[in-house]
C-alpha cells in the first residue's frame, strides 16, 4: 500500500490505496493466468509471484513473460518472484491456488489430505508475516481447503473465504441467458452450497430483467437438469479437452480481487464460514450469497424454497463431514506417531 489514487474514468467519487496482491502457486496454469488478469486491475501496484523452492527458474521466466506483456499494453503494474513466504508481507489480497489436482481413481477425501497438508502450513505461515491480509482459497475441494485454512491461519472468518460456486453461478447465469436470448447482465441467479455434485441452485432466487424466472411462460420449457449438469460438468470437459480449466478461473478470480479491492460491496456467492444465515444451517464454510469488500467476505441472511433449504442441507451435511475427517485426519498427521 503505498499511495493513494483517485481515477475518475474508472472509479468515480472513490480514493482507493494501491494493493499489493501475492499468488501462491503462481507456476501453475490457473496462478499464472489469475496474475495476468489480476494485472489489469487499475488499483493493484504490486504482484508477487510465489512458489515453492526448485522452481525459481520457471518462476522469472513467468514474471519476465508477464513484464512483456505489460510493456505491450503499457501496464505499469510491478511484477516480483519469491520462493520465500516472508516476502507475502504487506499483500492486501493472498491468492492460494497451491496443491495438486486430482488423478484417476484418487478420491475426493484422498485428494482432500493431500492439500490440507500443504495448505494448512501455508495458511499458518501466512498469517505470520501478514495478519491483516485475506486468503483467497482456490485450490480443490475449495470448501474444505477454505476451512483448513480458518482453522490453520487463526485468522477471522471475513479474512479467508474460498472461491466456491462463483464460478459455476457465472455458468448457470450464460446458460440461461442464452436460452432466453438476452444479454447475460439481465439474468440475475446463482447457486450455492458445494463446489462439486451437491451444488444447489437458486430457481426461487433467480430473475431475468428484474422478472421472476418462474412468471415467465418459457420457464416451464426451461432444461432445468440439462442446464444444472452442464455446470456440475463443466470443469470435467474443459480438462478431458484440454488439460485444465483455466481462463474461466482466472477470470473469476481477477473478478472476486477487484470486488474487494474497490471495496465494492457486491453481492457474490463465495465459500464462507456460515453460522446461521441460512435457514439457521452452518458450522461449516460452503457457497453462499456474501457482501464483499475491502474488509473481507460477510454471508447474508438469506430466506429460501423449502424444496431448496432440503438441498442445501445435504450439501452442507457432505461438505461438513468430509471437513471434520480431514481435519481430524491432520492433525493425526501433524501430532505424529504415539510416543
Amino acid at each position: 500500500m503505498q499511495q493513494r489514487i483517485v481515477d475518475r474514468e474508472r472509479v468515480p467519487n472513490f480514493t482507493l490505496t494501491m494493493s499489493k496482491v501475492t499468488v501462491i502457486g503462481a507456476t501453475g496454469n490457473v496462478g499464472m493466468f489469475a496474475a495476468h488478469a489480476i494485472s489489469e486491475i487499475p488499483y493493484v501496484s504490486e504482484i508477487l509471484l510465489h512458489g515453492r523452492a526448485g522452481r525459481e527458474d520457471l518462476l522469472d521466466g513467468i514474471a519476465h513473460d508477464l513484464m512483456d506483456s505489460f510493456a505491450a499494453c503499457g501496464n505499469y503494474t510491478k511484477i516480483n518472484w519469491t520462493t520465500d513466504i516472508e516476502d507475502v508481507k504487506g499483500s492486501e489480497i493472498v491468492v492460494c491456488t497451491a496443491g495438486n489436482a486430482r488423478v484417476p481413481g484418487q478420491t475426493r477425501l484422498d485428494l482432500a489430505l493431500q492439500n490440507a497438508h500443504i495448505v494448512s502450513g501455508i495458511a499458518q505461515s501466512i498469517a505470520t508475516v501478514a495478519p491483516d491480509t485475506k486468503i483467497f482459497m482456490i485450490t480443490n475441494p475449495v470448501d474444505v481447503m477454505t476451512s483448513v485454512g480458518l482453522k490453520y491461519s487463526g485468522l477471522q472468518p471475513q479474512q479467508v473465504f474460498g472461491l466456491g460456486t462463483h464460478l459455476d453461478s457465472m455458468r448457470l447465469k450464460s446458460l440461461i441467458a442464452t436460452y432466453f436470448r438476452v444479454h447475460p447482465s439481465e439474468v440475475h441467479t446463482r447457486i450455492i452450497g458445494e463446489h462439486g455434485d451437491s451444488m444447489v441452485p437458486l430457481w426461487s432466487a433467480t430473475t431475468i430483467g428484474g422478472i421472476q424466472i418462474s412468471n415467465l411462460p418459457a420457464f416451464s420449457r426451461i432444461p432445468i437438469k440439462e442446464m444444472v449438469e452442464s455446470v456440475k460438468n463443466s470443469g470435467e470437459l474443459i480438462i478431458r479437452g484440454k488439460g485444465s480449466t483455466v481462463y474461466g478461473p482466472g477470470e473469476a478470480i481477477a473478478t472476486l480481487v477487484k470486488t474487494i479491492l474497490g471495496d465494492e460491496n457486491r453481492i457474490l456467492t463465495v465459500s464462507a464460514y456460515i453460522r446461521r444465515e441460512v435457514h439457521d444451517i452452518g458450522d461449516v464454510c460452503i457457497s453462499v450469497p456474501a457482501r464483499v469488500n475491502r474488509s473481507g467476505v460477510f454471508p447474508v441472511t438469506i430466506k429460501i424454497d423449502e424444496s431448496e433449504v432440503v438441498q442445501f442441507r445435504e450439501s452442507v451435511e457432505k461438505i461438513r463431514t468430509i471437513t471434520q475427517q480431514v481435519l481430524q485426519a491432520l492433525e493425526k498427521d501433524k501430532a505424529g506417531p504415539e510416543s
